[in-house]
């Protein structure tokens, strides 16, 4: 019987219509299941070896609803805005602090093989929406939305990723602290019933990344399609095919000699596939959100590219399931959006993107108020703060806060001064203080340690604000438990 999968029957297109919904169904059902079945969450982060103490946890647990609530935003075309955080942004969704809320992110990717990773998904399909008579979503970044004034087009492509949200939190005020728990991250299952059971994804080695300048011959962007086993039974990777990328002209008319706008839907009657790759290696996936943060105060509109003190595009992989991120709320609400979905990514990220793939994450966010922090690990926390069961990190950036210290052309200055001697220098200042001041180490002792005891990595190299983050086990303080 067909499923949806022969396209010889008669009723393919019915059959079809119910395999997608089913798919949706299932997939609401096991997202919603899982977050109930995981339990006692409002106790997740309150030990003793956590940046939320037991007092504080009871502080903002008493500032919650007697009832948890449960939301959930898909991605379409209405409740995503792409390439961009906003504070001017209207909320696609207000929660209480303590709420559980899943969240559907889009590969700003899924052009490269829209067959593999749109087709027969209708929220993916609205997005990716592009004929000679409309975009599903127009603007594409930060930039100019003018006609007259942009060249690629709406947005200029001044930022990528596809950000679903923002959700508003209730009561979320500037010189807050919101914490969000990663309690899953599955990816999203491909639509097109040739690939049941897959999910895919796409990495590029662009124009931007770290290598391009460097390459052993002429110099190209050449775009790696992989495969994820969207049931979990394997825990790996594995590359599909690769193709150099070649002008693409985009159905406004528009010839994008390399990648330079999110989205351009990939012809593939004009590249060339290489099936011969990568044979026999297995990439360890590692899912987790490149690009997770709040809206920042300092301009309407910002570029999703450079990560800051708010979060954003840290492509950390670490930021994962059973992760908690500690973001400073800068602007009423919070206004958390999701994006960036990665299948796996080293640190470095160093050719320009990670294995872009969507995913759905479901998240627990906590409101730790501003007038309760005084004398705990999150007092005076001004950057994104990782924290995992056994491990503390912190993010540097070649610029803490690019937006406040590059001044009117920040936007622009940025993608020109960044360098990993500042940010190590970033992620050195911003673990001293963790230490200084979490721990109440001296600075002597903090220097020390931090040579000694700490691992500090390059993050990425690739975002315009490049990162190098410093990790700190717990256990090295276990003695004093």
């Amino acid at each position: 019987m067909c499923k949806g999968d022969d396209e010889t029957c008669p009723l393919f297109h019915e059959h079809a219509k119910t395999f997608r919904q089913e798919l949706d169904a299932e997939r609401r059902s096991f997202l919603k299941s899982s977050v109930m079945a995981a339990g006692g969450l409002a106790a997740l982060g309150t030990g003793g070896m956590s940046l939320v103490t037991p007092a504080l946890a009871q502080k903002s647990a008493a500032k919650q609803p007697a009832k948890q609530g449960y939301h959930y935003l898909p991605a379409n075309s209405d409740t995503v805005h792409w390439g961009y955080f906003s504070k001017k942004i209207k909320p696609q969704v207000e929660v209480d602090s303590g709420d559980i809320i899943t969240i559907e992110a889009l590969t700003h990717h899924a052009g490269d093989d829209l067959d593999r990773m749109v087709s027969g998904d209708p929220g993916a399909e609205s997005v990716f929406l592009w004929t000679k008579e409309k975009k599903g979503v127009d603007r594409r970044g930060a930039g100019p939305t003018e006609p007259g004034k942009y060249k690629k087009g709406s947005g200029e492509g001044q930022g990528v990723h596809i950000m679903t949200g923002p959700a508003y939190v209730r009561g979320a005020e500037p010189g807050d602290i919101l914490e969000v728990r990663i309690i899953d991250c599955v990816p999203r299952p491909s639509a097109n019933p040739k690939y049941k059971g897959k999910s895919f994804g796409s990495n590029a080695a662009a124009w931007w990344g770290f290598h391009y300048n460097d390459m052993l011959t002429e110099k190209r962007e050449v775009v790696t399609i992989y495969e994820v086993d969207a049931r979990g039974v394997k825990n790996w990777a594995e590359a599909v095919y690769n193709f150099k990328w070649v002008p693409q002209t985009d159905p406004f008319g528009v010839t994008h000699e390399t990648i330079d706008y999110p989205g351009v839907p990939v012809d593939h009657s004009l590249t060339k596939p290489n099936y011969d790759v990568l044979k026999g290696v297995r990439v360890p996936i590692r899912p987790h959100f490149g690009t997770l943060g709040l809206a920042p105060a300092e301009a309407d509109f910002v570029d999703t590219i450079p990560p800051s003190y708010t979060g954003g595009n840290i492509d950390n992989w670490r930021i994962g399931k059973g992760a908690v991120m500690y973001y400073p709320v800068s602007v009423e609400g919070g206004l958390l959006s999701v994006g960036d979905p990665h299948a796996s990514q080293g640190d470095s990220e160093l050719c320009g993107t990670a294995i872009e793939c969507s995913l759905t994450g479901t998240f627990q966010l906590i409101l730790h108020k501003k007038a309760d922090l005084g004398g705990t690990p999150l007092e005076a926390l001004n950057y994104p703060m990782l924290e995992t069961a056994t491990e503390w990190v912190v993010h540097g950036f070649s610029f803490a806060n690019y937006l406040q210290e590059l001044g009117a052309e920040a936007q622009s200055a940025i993608y020109s001064k960044s360098s990993v001697d500042l940010a190590l220098r970033d992620a050195f200042r911003k673990m001293r203080h963790f230490l200084m001041t979490t721990k109440g180490l001296t600075e002597d002792e903090a220097v020390s340690l931090m040579s000694i005891g700490v691992d500090f990595g390059v993050t990425q190299v690739v975002d315009g604000n490049w990162g190098v983050h410093g990790i700190v086990k717990k256990d090295i303080f276990a003695g004093r438990v």
